[in-house]
């Protein structure tokens, strides 16, 4: 009996050891899995997408190529052709219908030269926010700078041509540029300009100016590690050639500028991907 008694200790000791090891081994089995908070997406390896873009005087299309690497640091390279102009352009149209003719286009007075440029660049996308939801907005800048290549094209008019004749008078439309020789005719604003003779007047006529440009924005991104990219930029770009681009017509009241400073607006669309 005495023996019973003595053992009755060890085996409370042991039943409280296996119930305080049964408790254990159950909170570790059947513990809830903690959710992921902190998760940031998946992280691509590469990003292409195409621009759409406004500037103060102009507008461009785009692509970009970009390296991912890292969550926050995005390399790119950049192509970009985009139009130019002349903040002191001015379109007019003096509404003129001949029923042998037609009726008269819009035109710029004193533009000389359409003018494009053709841009390429290195870049980096850098976000500052911590972007935790796939779903949220990034904020981050970007910069860029590289080579420019502007592009001129002679700016065509429709000029007025009258000859006398003993029946009346003869009225002829010719499509001419400015020179030295029509000067007077090209900014007779009130009779011998018809109107404008379009773009795509004369496609063999090109000349190039070469320079350099940079950009520097606000980078606004929605899900920034999804696989679609959706971002806005809000920036200013700079284009600077080697001379004087020859926009409008030289007047002791018109010059023109080697330089283009603009404020733009660009929207980003495309993917990434692995």
């Amino acid at each position: 009996m005495s023996r019973i008694l003595k053992g009755i200790p060890v085996l409370v000791f042991c039943q409280a050891f296996l119930l305080c090891a049964n408790g254990v081994l159950a909170q570790k089995i059947f513990q809830p899995k903690q959710l992921q908070t902190s998760s940031k997406g998946i992280l691509y390896k590469t990003e292409k997408s195409f621009d759409v873009k406004i500037h103060t005087n102009g507008y461009a299309i785009a692509f970009n190529s970009g390296k991912i690497k890292n969550y926050y640091t995005t390399k790119f390279c950049h192509i970009e052709l985009g139009v130019l102009k002349d903040p002191r352009e001015r379109r007019l149209n003096k509404n003129y219908n001949f029923r042998e003719l037609g009726s008269s286009a819009n035109y710029v007075y004193g533009k000389q030269n359409y003018f494009l440029a053709l841009r390429g660049g290195i870049g980096f996308k850098k976000y500052v926010s911590e972007k935790t939801r796939r779903r949220g907005i990034a904020l981050g800048y970007s910069w860029e700078a590289g080579p420019v290549v502007g592009l001129l094209k002679p700016y065509y008019l429709e000029l007025v041509y009258t000859t006398p004749t003993d029946n009346g008078t003869i009225i002829e439309i010719k499509s001419e540029k400015y020179s030295e020789d029509n000067a007077e005719k090209f900014l007779d604003l009130n009779e011998d300009i018809f109107g404008g003779a379009g773009f795509f007047n004369r496609f063999d006529e090109w000349s190039f100016i070469p320079g350099i440009q940079g950009k520097i924005a606000l980078h606004l991104s929605k899900g920034a590690f999804d696989k679609k990219v959706r971002a806005v930029d809000l920036g200013i770009m700079a284009d600077l050639f080697s001379k004087r681009v020859p926009i409008m017509i030289e007047t002791e009241e018109v010059s023109n500028k080697p330089y283009f400073i603009n404020a733009y607006l660009n929207i980003h669309f495309g993917f990434r991907s692995n």
